[in-house]
């Protein structure tokens, strides 16, 4: 599994996602990505180069975004891929997540 860490000047940190979020890797990506919720700590995730998620995917995210709420971390999720929105709508749950989304125009649309 590859992600890439990139701690900012401003303390702040960006990781990227750079694989699927799926069922067999998503306990491998969760101990990759919950050391870096702390306390007053803001934290972005970027899903660009998420090709595929699943309800596990889906699950990560929403136990990430709960323990950021809960430690106080300042988490967003950042360049959602085609794939992360599609799920993310069909369980509705743009809400939850409260990230801006932008639609890319090479998104297939089939």
């Amino acid at each position: 599994m590859t992600i890439d860490v990139n701690e900012q000047e401003d303390g702040s940190t960006i990781i990227a996602i750079k694989d699927e979020m799926v069922i067999y890797n998503v306990l491998e990506q969760k101990n990759l990505l919950y050391p870096h919720i702390k306390p007053e700590h803001e934290l972005q995730i970027d899903l660009s180069d998420v090709s595929e998620i699943d309800s596990a995917g889906i699950q990560l995210l929403i136990f990430l975004k709960n323990e950021a709420t809960r430690q106080q971390t300042e988490l967003s999720f950042i360049n959602h891929s085609q794939a992360v929105v599609e799920v993310v709508e069909i369980f509705n749950l743009s809400s939850f997540f409260n990230d801006p989304v932008v639609l890319s125009a090479d998104w297939d649309n089939s």
